[in-house]
């Protein structure tokens, strides 16, 4: 047995006890993968990352839920991009190995920022009634263009009519298993819907909100850097006007505020920012 040193993060925060937790172990080398799952349902966070050697980028990244693998997400990719510059003194940008490929991440102070792959898409299986009834809404909640969005991580994405439907939401989870599932994850969607705040120097405003399924339950995430991504990949494959900047609110209602920045260039590159604030560290041994 031997210790294996962690860091606990928060990212998306504003504020020390906010934003998405996230632990990141400092060398997974020394970790067999069913160790790497089952420390990952020890902490039971949303995500748990592991740092590993690479040879074509700054580091890999393993990132494991309590109950299996993910190819790629956004606030544990923010996160252990603060733990690796820590590490190895290489400066604010850098580069991480996933399985979802290469991710590059930047940084201005504890602000990151990551570059996310260019989306994939496919047209929503559910009509907007069958949605409204998965989130609990009224069907004129649901605004158009529903789709399923990958720049990384596939998940559904439904922009809804204003913050109040956002702030509505509440999904069954039986039809949020048959509408909400990809064949290889069950129940995933991110609502949205534009504020009337007055944009300010990061644009305009945005409420969210993401739910899954963990053990047949529904689960609110505070801050889904993936899906705030997707949604980029969204006004990318809808054609929105852009370059396209916004300011996003998720995680209100649940006791952890995040906030996430969004930037969509001219040329469709799609960009997810971040603060990263470290609040402990620890050892483990196993």
């Amino acid at each position: 047995m031997e210790p294996h040193p962690f860091r606990i993060l928060n990212v998306f925060a504003e504020s020390s006890l906010a934003g998405n937790a996230l632990a990141v172990f400092e060398n997974g080398a020394s970790l067999s993968e069913a160790e790497m799952q089952a420390l990952a349902l020890q902490f039971n966070l949303s995500e748990t990352t592991f740092i590993l050697p690479a040879s074509d980028a700054t580091a890999k990244v393993r990132i494991f839920s309590p109950t299996f693998e993910m190819p790629f997400a956004g606030h544990p990719t923010l996160g252990t991009a603060h733990v690796v510059r820590s590490l190895l003194g290489c400066g604010d940008r850098l580069t991480l190995e996933m399985k979802a490929g290469i991710i590059p991440v930047s940084a201005r102070g504890d602000a990151w920022t990551l570059r996310a792959n260019a989306p994939q898409a496919r047209p929503a299986d559910a009509s907007p009634t069958e949605l409204a009834q998965t989130l609990g809404i009224d069907p004129g909640d649901v605004r158009e263009q529903p789709m399923w969005v990958d720049t990384g991580s596939e998940q559904l994405i439904v922009r809804l009519h204003d913050p109040a439907a956002v702030l509505r939401c509440r999904p069954d989870p039986i039809l949020l298993a048959r509408h909400g599932s990809n064949g290889k994850r069950v129940g995933l969607v991110y609502v949205w819907a534009h504020d009337d705040l007055p944009p300010d120097e990061h644009g305009e405003h945005v409420v969210a909100r993401f739910f899954f399924l963990k053990h047949g339950s529904v689960v609110e995430d505070p801050g889904t850097g993936s899906a705030c991504a997707n949604l980029g990949g969204w006004l990318v494959v809808t054609q929105r006007e852009l370059p396209v900047s916004l300011s996003i609110v998720q995680g209100v209602l649940t006791g952890r505020p995040c906030k996430l920045y969004l930037e969509v260039d001219a040329n469709g590159q799609i960009f997810v920012t971040g603060k990263v604030i470290e609040i402990g560290r620890g050892e483990i041994v196993v």
